[in-house]
């Protein structure tokens, strides 16, 4: 099996008010093709190591890598790059600019990313609308679409 994610004695402090200690020595795998849970109590700390999993907080002490690449200690635009091609992160809470269409709101990381064409951008998130059963919703505004359906 290949490793694509590996968190290596990751420790995370809050320092205000007073120092707290929230993740303590957190070491695992994921293999490519793997499905992991994060799973625990309210409050235990699931989402801040999600938060620095996607590399969106780098005050922590252990090791990331990803892919085999070191990421601890990246500066911010690698880390945004790596983000932007390699991590997916679903929120709890959408994010979607509400004066694109759903279908722009798909397009956007890729066409950041400046990889690809632009209609290979857009075949690629009019098929993962597709895969999700909303590409009827492709033209809509997000402003226009339902919760549920964000």
């Amino acid at each position: 099996m290949e490793t694509i994610l590996e968190a290596k004695n990751i420790d995370k402090y809050f320092i205000k008010p007073v120092r707290f200690q929230v993740l303590k020595n957190i070491s695992f795998k994921v293999e490519r093709g793997e499905f992991v849970s994060i799973m625990g109590k309210s409050g235990c700390g699931k989402s801040t190591l999600l938060y620095i999993l996607s590399t969106m907080d780098t005050g922590y002490e252990g090791e990331l890598i990803l892919n085999g690449e070191l990421i601890t200690g990246q500066d911010r635009d690698k880390l945004s790059y790596i983000r932007n091609k390699h991590i997916g992160f679903v929120f709890q809470f959408h994010y979607l600019l509400p004066e694109f269409s759903v279908l722009e709101n798909v397009m956007l990381p890729a066409k950041k990313l400046a990889e690809k064409s632009i209609s290979e951008i857009e075949k690629d998130a009019m098929e993962k609308l597709r895969i999700l059963g909303i590409e009827h919703l492709a033209k809509k505004k997000a402003s226009m679409i339902s919760g549920g359906e964000k």
